[in-house]
């Protein structure tokens, strides 16, 4: 079971950042820094794909509301990547069941999604997009450093996400009805121009 630490926090990872994961990942092992990632993960298209889909998030992430259609699109990519990632490391190592880290990986990375994407609708509800930028900066940051960090200490790493999973939690909880206001009032926004165009319309 040593290789279940990294597991839990790249599947954790995965849900910030899908991309900077494997992208960190791949560096990692391509330069002998350790020995549990998979050659998979090494080969120089899949770390070209990881890094040019990275710069495409790096800029999406950071503009109010684009982040969170990037987050919609992303609702089942960044948990398949962290189960897939997650099962790659297993394989290499041997010490886990793939199907097993496969389900630890994909759950880790859908928790800290649903926590990515509703933290990003409660910043859009406010006016200023700096809050945008700096939480987006605060993410890729966080992702590079405790991945590099479980590179190291994966037991140390695996217990800080695990705090900041469930702190995320708990913020989101709430901020839940902030979220619900802000989608009533842009319900509400949408229907009140639907009825003003049929308002306006000419008859005929």
């Amino acid at each position: 079971m040593s290789v279940l630490p990294l597991v839990f926090t790249s599947g954790w990872a995965s849900g910030v950042n899908a991309y900077a994961v494997v992208l960190l990942l791949g560096i990692f092992g391509a330069t002998g820094l350790t020995d549990e990632v998979p050659e998979s993960l090494q080969r120089p298209e899949v770390l070209i794909a990881a890094g040019v889909l990275f710069a495409c998030e790096a800029v999406a992430d950071k503009i109010p509301y684009v982040d969170s259609v990037w987050d919609t699109v992303h609702t089942v990519i960044r948990p398949v990547s962290g189960a897939v990632v997650a099962a790659l490391l297993a394989g290499q190592s041997g010490s886990l069941p793939d199907l097993v880290a496969g389900a630890i990986g994909g759950s880790s990375a859908l928790a800290s999604h649903a926590i990515k994407a509703g933290t990003r609708m409660a910043i859009n509800t406010s006016p200023e997009p700096f809050s945008n930028f700096v939480m987006s900066t605060a993410e890729d940051l966080g992702v590079a450093g405790i991945i590099t960090f479980a590179m190291f200490n994966p037991e140390a790493a695996a217990i800080i996400a695990g705090v900041l999973l469930l702190a995320g939690l708990v913020v989101l909880y709430f901020l839940v009805s902030r979220i619900r206001r802000f989608l009533r009032r842009r319900a509400q926004r949408r229907e009140e121009k639907r009825l003003t165009g049929v308002v306006s319309r000419p008859p005929g």
